[in-house]
């Protein structure tokens, strides 16, 4: 039997970072919050542990040894230890690959999601999070895909202020932005951030609460991001100067850009514009929030 389960794309409102300690992290916070577009993985039974890959981004990933789907079962596998039945897991890639999306680590979570019901249903949460966690940084923060403020190397987590669904555009340049570069930069640059959170309201009631509030706050990223990906600026820059646009962010160590609207009209007129405007630039109409249900 067939059964999938959805990725969501990650975007950070916004991404505080300080300067790296004595073991070469950075600490950081972020507020988390996650799309109703994304990757799809599905599991299905099989004669052997096997995997596929498909879709727009597939080839970014190809060649690339091991992807975090992979991990994923193999993590599993030693968690649960003992025979299990075999099965195909699958990735459809509708995410752009390195791209401040995390998509890579809700692939992991989504196949996580899969191989507990598969192979282990009465596996707590907490420890398939502990598993998501030894995949990445973000990894636990994308398990659920649901809002989450996010501290320390970005496992240390905690609630998220109640926030409304929130229309949104994706903006990728279809440019590399490469996380350990940017972070080169970023230190070369010397201009660490504050990680205090932030005050922060319990709950916002509409999108443009949402938007005056980021609209304070910033990505500690960007600065060295478009130095290492000017087209990262032209993103920004497109996005900022729209009538649409309320509030408009780089996401994680980008390339990947986002622009909150006040209505999905609004929304679908500003990705529209952009994309008559940029054909070469990946541009995806939104909802941010989370969490999204899995796929029947």
């Amino acid at each position: 039997m067939l059964s999938q389960a959805f990725a969501p794309a990650k975007v950070n409102l916004f991404l505080h970072v300080g300067a790296p300690g004595a073991d070469g992290y950075h600490p950081l916070c972020s507020l988390m919050v996650f799309a109703d577009v994304g990757d799809r993985v599905s599991l299905a039974p099989a004669e052997a542990l096997d995997f596929t890959l498909t879709g727009p981004f597939a080839r970014d990933l190809a060649g690339q040894g091991d992807n975090l789907v992979q991990r994923a079962a193999l993590a599993m596998l030693q968690a649960v230890r003992g025979p299990r039945s075999p099965v195909m897991l699958a990735l459809d890639k509708q995410l752009p690959v390195a791209a401040g999306l995390g998509g890579g680590s809700a692939d992991a979570g989504a196949a996580l999601r899969l191989l507990r019901a598969a192979w282990a249903p009465d596996m707590s949460d907490e420890r398939l999070q502990d598993l998501a966690a030894s995949l990445g940084a973000d990894g636990a923060a994308c398990l659920w895909g649901a809002p989450v403020l996010a501290e320390g190397r970005g496992e240390r987590l905690s609630r998220a202020p109640d926030l409304p669904v929130m229309p949104a555009v994706l903006v990728n340049p279809r440019v590399a932005s490469p996380t350990g570069a940017i972070y080169g930069r970023f230190d070369a640059l010397g201009a660490f951030g504050d990680v205090t959170p932030p005050p922060t309201p319990e709950a916002f009631e509409t999108v443009e609460e949402v938007a005056g509030w980021v609209s304070l706050l910033r990505n500690d990223l960007e600065a060295a991001a478009v130095q290492i990906a000017p087209e990262i600026g032209d993103v920004l820059n497109a996005l900022r100067g729209e009538p649409e646009t309320l509030v408009a962010q780089m996401s994680g160590s980008g390339a990947t850009c986002f622009a909150l609207c006040a209505s999905d009209i609004e929304a679908e007129q500003l990705a529209e514009g952009l994309e008559r405007m940029r054909p070469d630039w990946w541009v995806r109409r939104c909802r941010l929030g989370g969490p999204w249900p899995d796929l029947a």
